[in-house]
């Protein structure tokens, strides 16, 4: 990255945040209790409890992943979104608000460690995305978890609900998700970024990936946390992209509507990929969904907002695992 992009992302962190919420769930976890104070003091401890897997979808692509906590617990399903990786959820796996509960995540197809299809027909193909998260909930021996759905993962979520039904699915949390390709939902931004990030030339595609990280955020991580993220949206392997805007599934909403379960939606105010109207619209569609919007976050508000995050993801998590 040259200075000029490095004095944008340090200029963006001295902004004075917007107190703006609307429509925000207040919710207090049960989950936190004195027992997990020890893990937010020791986020090393967490660490050490990871514990990896493989996952072979049904086109043969290895997924990497990896699961903490007890197995007997509430489980959460957390899924990615495009040009990131299991890491992304890191500030979850070492919150204690979450640690009575069994967390797994995972590469999608085409990112981080997980295997990279050359196809495009690998990416556009919504039964595939499918086919993976039934491939790390059968690998990780999940029973009814909870999926976590951050935007291209909210995609992901529904074309698993549209090919093998949510009846082993305890309830979706989307975040700031895509579920319906759509002008109207996504912002023009976004849509520069579907050209610009897969450019065939090397300069352009490395100066968008550093935008494009940029954009997902109102409040840009620094240091390590930057560089790393940096690195991931590097390895994303060109043709996720290209493959997936060639999608024949492009609407995802009948499939959130006529899920039974719980809906938990998720949405920054500042979000500058996609609209606050893509979770409105869900929120419209689905009986007794509640959207929580965060009024200190872009695009990735468990990242920007995460004790808020972590302590309404817990509660949804008890109530709709209960019984």
């Amino acid at each position: 990255m040259d200075s000029s992009r490095r004095a944008v992302l340090a200029g963006a962190i001295g902004l004075t945040a917007l107190a703006v919420e609307t429509g925000t769930v207040h919710v207090t976890s049960p989950a936190r209790a004195a027992g997990t104070r020890e893990v937010a003091d020791n986020p090393a401890k967490a660490a050490a409890a990871h514990e990896p897997f493989f996952a072979r979808s049904s086109d043969g692509t290895m997924l990497v992943g990896e699961a903490q906590g007890e197995p007997q617990a509430p489980e959460i399903l957390f899924i990615h979104g495009l040009r990131q990786s299991r890491l992304s959820w890191d500030k979850q796996f070492a919150d204690a608000a979450l640690a009575g509960f069994r967390m797994v995540r995972f590469d999608l197809r085409g990112h981080g460690d997980s295997d990279k299809p050359t196809s495009a027909e690998a990416y556009s193909d919504a039964d595939r995305w499918a086919d993976d998260i039934a491939a790390v909930i059968a690998s990780a021996k999940l029973r009814r978890p909870v999926l976590v759905g951050w935007s291209l993962g909210g995609y992901v979520a529904g074309a698993y609900l549209r090919k093998h039904g949510g009846s082993q699915i305890a309830g979706i949390n989307l975040v700031d998700a895509v579920t319906k390709l759509s002008p109207d939902l996504l912002t023009p931004l976004a849509g520069t970024f579907t050209g610009t990030t897969t450019s065939h030339d090397l300069a352009e595609r490395a100066a968008a990936t550093a935008d494009f990280l940029a954009a997902c955020f109102h409040k840009p991580p620094t240091g390590n946390d930057l560089q790393r993220m940096l690195v991931i949206n590097g390895m994303t392997a060109r043709v996720v992209n290209e493959g997936f805007v060639k999608t024949a599934t492009s609407d995802l909403e009948p499939v959130f509507r006529d899920y039974a379960g719980p809906v938990l939606l998720t949405h920054g105010v500042h979000d500058r990929l996609v609209r606050l109207a893509m979770s409105e619209r869900i929120k419209a569609l689905h009986q007794g969904s509640r959207l929580s919007v965060y009024g200190d976050s872009g695009h990735s508000p468990f990242y920007e907002e995460p004790a808020r995050f972590g302590q309404e993801l817990a509660a949804f998590v008890i109530a709709a695992t209960k019984g």
